[in-house]
């Protein structure tokens, strides 16, 4: 594998030099070099379609570091490793900068594995530990029935509608309340008729979202 060096763009051999590019600081590069030998490992076949020249795979690093400067490396590690998580394709540079945006906003999971989170979580929802509290209302505001009951190319488009929304309120300073769990011993002492029968029943399917 080719890595990053803390050389700008190196010329060819009986060419005119031409004015080097930006330098890279030693953690940009080893950031860099950690994010591609990732891809490789988990992208191996598309990894070395995309990148088997090694003069291309330089140029293509440079890029990437130009790109990514404005993150540091615990962001841009982490948006590598969402990407990892979420999708099978070997991600673009554009993927990248998204996911980086997303990790580096509040803590903000990327909005696919957000998706995921909040299909796989058991319930009671309220119960769980979340990535981030938006995940949790995204999920049921999305409604928990329907992501259960219906595939992601159905289910994955509304849920990104309403996890964007949370997640613009969060980025506005807005902080989201924590999901009520109501103890057994609050449940207890319920009347018998039907109206407030019914409003208890209602309130018990909401512990579940």
């Amino acid at each position: 594998m080719s890595n990053l060096t803390t050389e700008a763009g190196p010329s060819d051999k009986g060419q005119k030099a031409t004015p080097q590019g930006p330098r890279f600081s030693e953690e940009q590069i080893d950031t860099l070099n950690q994010v591609f030998a990732l891809f490789r490992l988990n992208f191996h076949n598309q990894y070395f379609k995309a990148f088997g020249q090694d003069r291309e795979l330089k140029a293509i690093m440079r890029l990437w570091a130009e790109a990514l400067a404005r993150f540091d490396s615990t962001t841009i590690l982490r948006g590598a490793k969402s990407l990892i998580e979420t999708t099978e394709f070997l991600p673009t540079l554009a993927a990248m900068v998204k996911a980086c945006e997303a990790a580096s906003k509040h803590g903000l999971p990327e909005a696919h594995a957000a998706y995921l989170e909040a299909c796989r979580a058991p319930s009671p929802k309220a119960a769980q530990t979340w990535s981030h509290l938006a995940v949790y209302h995204a999920g049921k505001a999305c409604d928990w029935y329907f992501l259960a009951n219906n595939p992601e190319r159905t289910a994955f488009p509304i849920f990104r509608q309403h996890y964007e929304a949370v997640c613009a309120k969060v980025r506005l300073g807005e902080q989201l309340k924590q999901p009520k769990i109501i103890s057994l011993e609050e449940k207890s002492n319920v009347p018998a008729d039907k109206e407030k029968a019914n409003a208890w029943l209602k309130s018990l399917k909401s512990e579940f979202e």
